[in-house]
């Protein structure tokens, strides 16, 4: 678990350090997650809220960003129930379906913490295009970690 932790910890820290693909705010590849769905279905809900906690709370620390905390809490949480969820439906060869939908609802979580936060529900507007975004970075999250679980396997 503390490896799991490391690993995803020093992927979200050098991602948050490489420019957006996209100049929209808010979109990003998310590859710290490839380790979350991978444990969710390797080692379990328990220690995957372990893992997944850690790493919020660290990366926040090190990143220097402690507002992004509440943002990767709500998306993350959220996320974290849907793979909860999909663990119980789709097989190792499904992933990449798990990780699409656990990115968009980290969307989802994000967006709902920030009308919080901003105290205004016409950030709503944004949500379909975070939505999309995640839609293809989730894919492409889930499939590394499909191919990741199949490569550990052996």
């Amino acid at each position: 678990m503390a490896l799991l932790t490391a690993i995803a910890l020093i992927i979200f820290i050098v991602e948050a350090q490489i420019p957006a693909p996209v100049p929209i705010p808010g979109i990003k590849l998310g590859l710290a997650n490839i380790i979350t769905v991978y444990a969710m279905f390797r080692l379990g809900p328990k220690d995957t809220a372990a893992i997944l906690l850690c790493r919020i709370f660290l990366g926040s620390v090190f990143s220097g960003q402690m507002t992004t905390f509440f943002y990767s809490l709500g998306g993350g949480l959220l996320a974290y129930l849907a793979m909860l969820a999909l663990r119980r439906v789709l097989t190792e060869k499904q992933l990449w379906v798990c990780g699409a939908i656990a990115a968009v609802c980290h969307n989802i979580g994000q967006m709902a913490v920030a009308i919080l936060i901003f105290r205004t529900f016409e950030l709503i507007v944004y949500l379909p295009v975070l939505c999309l975004s995640g839609l293809v970075t989730g894919v492409f999250t889930g499939l590394c970690a499909q191919f990741l679980l199949g490569r550990l396997k052996h």
